[in-house]
């Protein structure tokens, strides 16, 4: 599985324009795009997009292991990536993540800004269209992937809708909530649906429940200490077209990128350390860190980290630094 086709590539716009949309359904976009979202746009259409991507994708990959439908063959496909290609097909998280994010998005925002309903929607079908035939296109998976990815990821945001605001609520008041949070990730990850090999599927699942739960500790602190999301008070930039300055919205993201990405390496430093020392591996073992004991909590933490560093610590950085 590691050795790869060779290939030539004759169209150049299809090729960067598709492996383009295939890094909108990776770690690359949602580390950049959700915390963009939470410091520059809405805070409640942040809340609800983590929400949703956080269930959407937990049940996709796990569907993956339990399914254990095969990817594409190769040949004859041509598999432009490699690191997914240990993980199973049915269905693609990819075409779920993006009509996710992107559809919820677009419901979030089309009640409370001003904008064309039809661009809106067009915008995210466009979107979501990409990353499936990026899909395609990268040898990733096959159309029944792609299209029950994106049907799962539909009926999903339709059965979530109607508690949208229920949830929100109870996640931003429940003195339950950190707990709930942090517990019950957990719990999911450690019970993982086991193979008979290694596939990053358990580990990306870790990071992106570990994210999640980091970011609603954050959204629950915030409501109660800092700016409580049901008042008319509540610090929230507002849209982008009418927001403040381009300079303060870039500002805004690049510094706080750049302590979110210092946190993950801070953290994954850290715990790696802690791990290698309790269980007597160095720290750039590859096989050790693949194992249940490690890989949970040496994901966990650090991309919980990354969540509440995004969603309390950038916000007050900002804050102190005029940036608000």
């Amino acid at each position: 599985q590691g050795c790869t086709q060779k290939y030539i590539v004759k169209n150049y716009f299809y090729y960067y324009l598709f492996k383009f949309s295939a890094a909108l359904g990776e770690e690359i976009f949602y580390i950049t795009f959700l915390p963009f979202t939470y410091w520059n746009i809405d805070h409640s259409v942040s809340r609800r997009m983590i929400i949703v991507w956080s269930i959407v994708m937990y049940i996709g990959q796990v569907s993956k292991d339990i399914l254990k439908w095969p990817r594409p063959l190769s040949p004859p496909v041509v598999k432009l990536e490699m690191r997914t290609n240990a993980e199973y097909g049915m269905p693609s998280t990819h075409a779920m993540a993006a009509t996710a994010i992107s559809f919820s998005f677009f419901i979030a925002t089309m009640n409370q800004y001003k904008y064309p309903f039809e661009l809106g929607l067009v915008a995210a079908f466009v979107f979501s269209t990409l990353v499936c035939l990026s899909r395609l296109y990268t040898g990733m998976h096959t159309v029944l992937d792609v299209i029950g990815g994106a049907l799962i990821s539909t009926v999903l945001l339709v059965l979530l809708y109607p508690a949208w605001d229920t949830i929100d609520h109870l996640l931003l008041t429940s003195p339950f909530c950190p707990l709930f949070s942090i517990v019950v990730p957990l719990v999911l990850c450690y019970n993982y649906p086991k193979l008979d090999y290694y596939s990053p599927t358990r580990g990306d699942t870790t990071t992106i429940l570990g994210a999640a739960a980091g970011a609603t500790v954050g959204f629950w602190l915030n409501n109660q200490y800092a700016a409580p999301a049901y008042t008319s008070k509540s610090v929230q930039p507002g849209f982008l077209l009418v927001a403040s300055t381009m300079v303060f919205v870039l500002a805004r993201f690049f510094i706080g990128i750049l302590v979110v990405l210092l946190t993950r390496w801070a953290m994954k430093s850290v715990v790696l350390g802690v791990l290698g020392c309790q269980y007597q591996f160095p720290i750039r073992d590859v096989e050790a860190r693949r194992r249940l004991e490690v890989e949970v909590p040496y994901k966990f933490v650090t991309y919980s980290s990354v969540g509440f560093t995004a969603t309390v610590i950038v916000p007050l950085l900002h804050e102190l630094l005029g940036l608000m």
